[in-house]
């Protein structure tokens, strides 16, 4: 091709003459970055756009050309160009990520999705709709009915409750502490379970017994036999049964001995859980020990002073302690009923009260082999805590019940509550 040179034209071939190219950004990695960023490109959970990026910067930092790398992943020249630029001008991993964005406007407005957090936030039955708790569908049609927006999904209503952690479709039940002297009966306990009674520890001949009664186990005679599990199928009971009749099971354990004494009977009252102390305290070390306590709830047949009177005349080393009303959760006897419940009785499936009584006292015997005790972790610090929260949340009902005057009296505050 001709060119002009120094006033005249000259064939010029251009073939020979070298242009300069356009290189790669070079990428460099320290073995932290590498290490981070295989741990990405290996991942399953990681999005696929990110593993993706993550392989081209890896391609990149072993020599591979742009053509090279787009070649290997998939992708078009132009974005392994983007995003190996990307990663060397800017913040490392952190530029891998897309970049904001406007997106499409929110259907709803702020003031739309707060109302519909508070609407989800009330009982329904103070809203006037005959429900005993909100469900998304419901939400979405309550909120269309008030005119909180024209239309909306019950799905749009679950993701707008999920900003909050809302979930006015779940419950939990709750009793409130009433027992006036709860914090010295639960200390009592607790100091037992740690070896302590009065400030002092126990002796090697002091025993701690927790005791109860598990009512109404029934004897339910399947109308189909059991099958057992088999492959891709779990074990079958048939739901339609006869009823044998029921019978309560009658425990004592012993706390840092992890062993337990049971008994079966008909009913439940002072003579049958009576029966189950005679059991233990006539056998060693219980009928020569110093102290053997007894821990309690309120039921009938061990309730009040009474009780405790009737046991100490007949036994005169059981010391009958009670738990506070409404906290049978301290008696560790209930941890042992609720293994049974579901190790035994669960599912119900006995031709006759005589087959639930020897199962009983079959896993009776199998769980003392290899009981150990339990880890009882709620401590008397823990008691603290629980105390000091009701106190608390009493305080805060006391002054948004008291008056907005000047004249007031600070509250009360009870601290055995």
């Amino acid at each position: 091709m001709p060119g002009k040179v120094g006033g005249s034209f000259v064939k010029i071939d251009w073939r020979k003459i070298s242009v300069p190219r356009c290189r790669a950004r070079l990428i460099t990695l320290t073995a932290a970055e590498r290490q981070r960023l295989k741990k990405i490109a290996y991942s399953h959970t990681a999005a696929y756009q990110l593993v993706v990026r993550v392989q081209i910067i890896l391609d990149a930092a072993h020599g591979y050309s742009n053509n090279k790398i787009a070649q290997r992943r998939g992708v078009t020249v132009d974005t392994v160009r983007l995003w190996r630029g990307r990663y060397r001008s800017q913040d490392g991993i952190k530029s891998l990520t897309d970049r904001p964005r406007s997106g499409r406007p929110p259907a709803f407005s702020p003031l739309q999705r707060a109302e519909i957090k508070a609407l989800a936030c009330q009982l329904p039955a103070e809203t006037g709709a005959p429900l005993s708790r909100w469900s998304c569908p419901e939400l979405a049609r309550e909120a269309v009915t008030r005119s909180l927006a024209a239309a909306i999904s019950a799905s749009t209503v679950r993701r707008i409750l999920a900003e909050d952690t809302l979930r006015p479709w779940r419950h939990q039940s709750w009793i409130f502490i009433r027992d006036p002297h709860f914090a010295d009966k639960a200390a009592r306990v607790l100091d037992l379970y740690a070896r302590r009674w009065d400030d002092l520890a126990l002796g090697d001949d002091e025993y701690v017994i927790s005791a109860d009664e598990k009512t109404s186990i029934q004897a339910r005679c399947r109308c189909h036999p059991t099958l057992p599990p088999g492959i891709a199928r779990m074990m079958r009971v048939n739901h339609d049964y006869e009823r044998g009749g029921a019978l309560a099971y009658l425990a004592a354990y012993d706390v840092h001995a992890a062993r337990v004494f049971g008994r079966c009977s008909a009913k439940t009252g002072i003579v049958p859980f009576m029966d189950l102390v005679t059991q233990v305290m006539t056998q060693e070390p219980y009928a020569s020990a110093k102290r053997v306590f007894w821990i309690v709830d309120n039921g009938s047949s061990h309730r009040g002073k009474a009780a405790a009177d009737r046991l100490t005349a007949r036994f005169p080393n059981a010391v009958m302690v009670h738990t506070p009303v409404h906290a049978s959760w301290l008696n560790q006897i209930e941890i042992y009923f609720s293994i049974v419940q579901r190790k035994v009785v669960t599912p119900n499936d006995f031709t006759s009260l005589d087959q639930v009584e020897h199962r009983l006292i079959a896993f009776e015997r199998r769980y003392n082999e290899t009981a150990r005790p339990f880890r009882w972790k709620f401590t008397p610090a823990d008691l603290e805590d629980l105390l000091a929260r009701i106190e608390r949340h009493e305080q805060k009902e006391r002054n948004s019940q008291q008056p907005t005057g000047c004249d007031h009296q600070p509250a009360v505050l009870n601290p055995a509550a």
